[in-house]
């Protein structure tokens, strides 16, 4: 990435900036590529989840668009910012799986899978209260946010099996409507009422809004997962600024089950049906893991027995989070719910493989043997196509130009 936006500056130094404007806990770079020279400020931030590859793939496409046509930014007469990497430690420990064509399998991904602990992902903020000091990397992005007060704040995601959706921090007219026809156009389907963001308000299908009352509320800065972890957050920060955040998520693996808005017929029975399910893997795994010693894991992968030690701990948390929803929604809601059962097994034993190779190598063989399994079986429930890259990066791309647009000074 860094390459190609150095190459990308030198063929067009009169628009295209490269910076480096901060580090990694490793001491890593973290590069800023600037394009145009407009009064308005916008922000794109890439590679927040090491697992999530195509932000940055998205980010380069961005860059070569604006640097070749930057009649777009005097339309838009703005300055875009592009910040190639958030987590390059992250992207370094996930380096390995690359997203090529033809299709590659779900296994293939998971055999370098890593994100992640969530005080380790530098969009999260210490809650209110803790005297932590921000990660290295989320400083380096407040301080950029503080200082441009950009417009728009975009940041890129993307899963892994699932449909597109959008997170708004506050309602845009015409924005999510533009962003459903993008994805129709592209073939790639949306999830109709996504899993993520459970204080958020949905404008379904696959749009979600920060509630009124929050996006008004400039000391609510925390954000809650599904499992009940609540951290602050960089997507919330620059709304003192007036800043509106656009997160958008594209699948890898597209799963048209979850946009399906028939009624679910036995939304509780669903509910019980996944919970278990997911109770019952966790468990596999815990079992399978009793006695396995810390000095088994090098220090050198020892973020990925943290990540996976931490989806094995939240498993109970996220169901009591799934009973207490009122669920009489659709069946995408719970196809989503069931990828999100299956996924968080699947994720902890692949990364705990990972973590074990070294120093457990039988463990690791069993850890392998359960990914292979599940993934076969996620395949088999949902039949997931590959969205081709240049499907996912256009729903980035498409999306943030349309926001742009759509947004005042």
């Amino acid at each position: 990435m860094e390459a190609r936006a150095r190459a990308l500056a030198a063929a067009a130094p009169g628009t295209v900036r490269l910076r480096v404007v901060g580090h990694s806990r490793a001491g890593r770079p973290l590069w800023m590529l600037s394009a145009g020279h407009g009064e308005r400020q916008m922000l794109t931030v890439a590679g927040a989840h090491a697992n999530e590859p195509v932000g940055g793939a998205s980010a380069l496409r961005l860059a070569r668009l604006l640097a070749h046509r930057p009649a777009l930014l005097d339309r838009l007469d703005c300055t875009w910012h592009i910040l190639l990497c958030l987590d390059p430690d992250g992207a370094r420990l996930a380096h390995g799986w690359q997203p090529e064509e033809p299709a590659p399998s779900l296994e293939q991904c998971h055999l370098r899978f890593y994100r992640p602990a969530f005080d380790r992902q530098p969009e999260s903020l210490p809650s209110p209260g803790d005297p932590r000091p921000p990660l290295p990397e989320s400083a380096t992005l407040l301080r950029l946010l503080d200082e441009l007060r950009p417009a728009v704040q975009f940041t890129l995601h993307g899963i892994e099996v699932g449909g597109a959706f959008a997170m708004l921090t506050r309602h845009v007219p015409g924005a999510a409507a533009a962003f459903r026809d993008t994805a129709a156009r592209l073939g790639v389907p949306l999830d109709r009422h996504p899993a993520d963001g459970p204080d958020w308000q949905l404008d379904p299908p696959a749009v979600l809004h920060l509630p009124a009352g929050r996006a008004a509320d400039p000391d609510d800065a925390g954000e809650r997962d599904p499992s009940g972890y609540v951290a602050g957050s960089t997507w919330l920060h620059p709304r003192r600024y007036g800043t509106l955040t656009a997160l958008v998520e594209a699948p890898a693996w597209a799963a048209p089950a979850v946009s399906d808005d028939r009624p679910a017929a036995d939304p509780h029975g669903e509910v019980a049906r996944l919970t278990g399910l997911l109770l019952r893997r966790t468990r596999r795994l815990t079992d399978l893991l009793a006695g396995t010693p810390d000095t088994a894991v090098p220090d050198r992968l020892a973020p990925l027995r943290d990540a996976a030690r931490e989806l094995l701990a939240i498993a109970p948390a996220v169901v009591d989070t799934w009973t207490a929803e009122e669920h009489t929604g659709c069946r995408g809601h719970f196809a989503t719910l069931g990828i999100a059962a299956r996924r968080i097994p699947l994720r902890a034993a692949a990364m705990m493989r990972r973590a074990l190779a070294p120093g457990a190598p039988h463990t690791a063989d069993a850890l392998a043997g359960l990914a292979r399994e599940w993934c076969a079986e996620l395949t088999r429930t949902y039949r997931p196509v590959w969205t081709p890259v240049s499907a996912q990066t256009a729903l980035h791309v498409r999306t943030m130009l349309d926001i742009a647009a759509r947004v005042g000074p």
